[in-house]
């Protein structure tokens, strides 16, 4: 079976590259039968934080991003890492160094003045357990064969290898006997069956530190595959100068989660020529072959287009769960019971060409405002005197007959012959009356949403 994890670290929210990294761990994982694991690397106790780590679980949650079992949490196994350790040790693929800070620096001195690697090689690699010093700090050092070289078949890199004296010995238990990051992630990856690594490639050269621990200990390595990073549009590291970082960013601008998981799955991995696509699509077509090697740069214009997409092609009730989603997770007032059933009976016109839930809510303002209209400064410039008397001569024409879209517009374009006008001319007095927005859906739209009751009243309001 097929297992992948996503083990992010609680010192920060979740950024938009470690979103993309769950998003591709869990498109393989679900489209083949297998399990997503979700591991919080909380060693760094100093900046770990409970917020964070729960901002981590909202991201993904928000995304869609669902985890098999409950979170793990790498601190709370420092016991099962540390043993693993001094197996190594009992093994003799590990060994005691004594040797202090200063003596390492300059090590490292002599040997950058001398022109050869700085990697520290320990004077303790061979000293026998008897010729060590009683009551003297040590810190607990991986065996590193010499000569030796490491090759790891890499699903999205190929085939990478390293020279073994390009790897340190490194450094497995700390001096107080606690265990560092690169050995803690081995045994969790090995402990919970991790079949398939998927990560960023700046996570590349720790694969040989842990290749090495793999051969120690004699467990099977998972796959490797390590994607490239997001860069912004100017070819650089994605940062804050490029705009929104945080997955928490990008759903208070009020961005669809399937319109997200869609933009970040075509983040650097491609299925032919398919731009837009469905989750079901994406898991099954989903490949670590369809990765590419170079760094995907971040385009916000792609991004909106295909929100847009998933707007419009979203169920209408899932689409309001999810924007009241957006209302809660952002502070706004929560919806009444007419505002709800106002949306679902408008949102047919609504999620046409709107790329985001604040332009959708922007559209929607005819059905969220109540009586007396006030319209916006746009607005206002269309409610003249005359466009005012226009508008009251019309309505006694819209007060009988059925309402139906081709009656209404029948109606409406009979009015502005006789007036001799065209019924453009008369979209945005209406538009204004009735949404008090000069942007909205067709006013046919927003008639039959509204209903005749409420139209007639919002039209008569105009001569009160």
């Amino acid at each position: 079976m097929v297992v992948t994890r996503f083990a992010p670290s609680p010192t920060g929210a979740l950024h938009i590259g470690g979103a993309r990294t769950a998003l591709f761990n869990w498109l393989y994982a679900r489209g083949r039968g297998g399990k997503f694991l979700l591991r919080i690397e909380d060693t760094d106790k100093a900046r770990s934080t409970d917020e964070n780590r729960q901002a981590i679980l909202d991201g993904l949650g928000w995304l869609g991003l669902d985890w098999d079992g409950e979170p793990i949490s790498q601190a709370a196994r420092a016991e099962r890492h540390a043993e693993v350790a001094h197996e190594l040790l009992a093994r003799g693929r590990a060994f005691k160094c004594f040797s202090t800070q200063n003596e390492i620096e300059a090590f490292r001195e002599q040997a950058k003045a001398e022109g050869r690697s700085t990697l520290f090689r320990s004077p303790w690699r061979d000293v026998p357990e008897s010729q060590h010093p009683a009551d003297t700090p040590y810190v607990v050092r991986i065996k590193v064969p010499q000569p030796s070289s490491w090759t790891i078949e890499d699903e999205v890199q190929g085939s990478v290898t390293w020279a073994g004296d390009q790897i340190d010995d490194l450094v497995l238990l700390r001096s107080d006997g606690s265990p560092v990051y690169m050995l803690a992630v081995v045994v969790d990856d090995h402990d919970m069956g991790v079949t398939h690594v998927i990560r960023g490639d700046d996570h590349l050269a720790n694969a040989f530190r842990q290749a090495v621990i793999y051969d120690a200990m004699g467990w099977e390595a998972p796959v490797m595959a390590h994607i490239p990073l997001i860069f912004g549009p100017d070819g650089k590291k994605l940062s804050k100068r490029h705009g929104a970082t945080g997955a928490a960013e990008y759903r208070a601008l009020g961005y669809p989660a399937a319109g997200m998981r869609n933009y970040l799955a075509r983040l650097g991995w491609s299925h032919g020529d398919a731009e837009f696509f469905t989750d079901a699509e994406a898991r099954a077509w989903f490949d670590l072959k369809g990765i590419g090697k170079s760094p995907a740069r971040f385009d916000f214009k792609k991004l909106e287009n295909l929100c847009g997409q998933h707007i419009a092609a979203a169920d209408d009730a899932a689409l309001l769960h999810e924007l009241e989603g957006y209302l809660d997770a952002t502070g706004a007032l929560p919806l009444t019971e007419a505002q709800r059933d106002g949306l679902s009976r408008a949102m047919y016109c609504l999620k046409e060409r709107a790329k985001t839930f604040p332009e959708l809510i922007e559209k929607a303002h005819f059905v969220l405002t109540e009586r007396p209209v006030a319209p916006d400064e746009k607005a206002a410039r269309q409610l003249d005197d005359v466009s005012r008397g226009i508008l009251t001569e019309l309505t006694p024409h819209l007060r009988d007959g059925s309402w139906t879209r081709d009656d209404l517009e029948a109606k409406v374009a009979a009015f502005a012959e006789a007036k001799g006008t065209k019924l453009g001319k008369l979209a945005g007095p209406l538009r204004a009356a009735l949404a008090g927005r000069a942007v909205s859906p067709s006013v046919f739209d927003m008639m039959l949403v509204l209903g005749r009751q409420e139209t007639l009243a919002r039209l008569d309001d105009l001569s009160a």
